[in-house]
């Protein structure tokens, strides 16, 4: 009789192969999607090092802490950080299956829903608290409107965006030193307000930066002829309670993501991923779909090699 020509003390493994396997579909799906991410990651971090080195703030990085009004470099750069460590992570993660960095990527951004939602939330039920803290900022940074160009461009961005003029009206740019209108200020733009303030006349194709001269010396009557009277306040007042509806849809529809997805996590209605994402939101849902569908996935192929 033939003995076998393993040692006793030797078994053989018989490895078993299940049909799962990792979809490279999803798998180049969600790199090239994180891709646009960590690129775009590299832009904010590069255009926010450029500011910051034409500032002189790298060469002296004790100016931050000097600036009186928020810098929006610093926010172009967390933007940068977080955009580029979301796209690196989901990149990795996804050409090299790894499923650390996976759940890296799709925690990370399930965080960041919730945190929208909860802001979004806490700002509907605490509007006076809301209010107050707007204000604030919103005065300091008039007072350092002339201080620095971004925060400058920041400020008319934010008016121009919501046809709003200062924290409460018009006469808040009394808080600044160029536009004040008192006996004392000899600067050529007292009385007035930034050109950013001043309603768009159509007709013009060059915007006139010097439209808020003297507009305050002007009746109050006659000032919604030439100048936004709104005060910004206002404006995100209206923009709150139109936005916490969508936001809570968000966070609904992430709930519905989870149901609609089966054990492996293959969605059972593909048909709702047929529709270009029009929003941030529904690329951020659409990338934790695609992560959780691969990590299922790199699981199910893994648990499908065993003896």
């Amino acid at each position: 009789m033939a003995q076998s020509s393993y040692p006793a003390s030797q078994k053989m493994h018989y490895y078993r192969y299940s049909n799962a396997e990792v979809s490279c579909w999803y798998k180049y799906l969600l790199f090239s999607y994180n891709i646009v991410f960590w690129l775009a990651g590299v832009v904010f971090l590069g255009v926010g090092l450029w500011a910051w080195s034409e500032k002189g703030v790298l060469s002296d990085l004790t100016k931050v802490t000097r600036m009186h009004g928020i810098d929006p470099v610093v926010l172009v750069l967390m933007v940068g950080v977080v955009m580029f460590t979301l796209g690196f992570a989901g990149c990795v993660g996804a050409l090299r299956e790894n499923i650390c960095l996976l759940n890296f990527f799709c925690s990370a951004i399930v965080l960041i829903f919730f945190l929208e939602l909860a802001v979004a939330v806490l700002a509907f039920l605490f509007q006076d608290w809301v209010r107050d803290r707007f204000r604030e900022f919103f005065e300091s940074n008039i007072r350092s409107y002339r201080d620095d160009i971004d925060l400058q461009n920041l400020i008319d961005s934010l008016q121009k965006a919501n046809q709003c003029c200062g924290a409460y009206g018009p006469e808040d740019w009394d808080l600044n030193v160029y536009f004040n209108c008192s006996g004392a200020s000899y600067s050529r733009e007292k009385c007035g307000v930034p050109f950013s303030c001043c309603v768009p006349d159509p007709a013009q194709k060059v915007v006139n930066t010097q439209c808020g001269y003297d507009v305050r010396t002007q009746l109050k009557s006659k000032w919604d002829e030439s100048i936004f009277t709104k005060g910004c306040i206002q404006a995100l007042e209206g923009w709150l309670p139109r936005n916490i509806y969508i936001v809570a849809g968000v966070f609904i529809a992430i709930s519905l993501l989870q149901w609609l997805t089966d054990l492996k996590g293959r969605p059972r209605d593909r048909s709702i991923w047929k529709k270009k994402e029009k929003n941030l939101l529904a690329k951020q849902i659409f990338g934790i779909f695609l992560a959780r569908t691969l990590i299922s996935d790199i699981e199910a192929v893994k648990a499908g090699h065993h003896f």
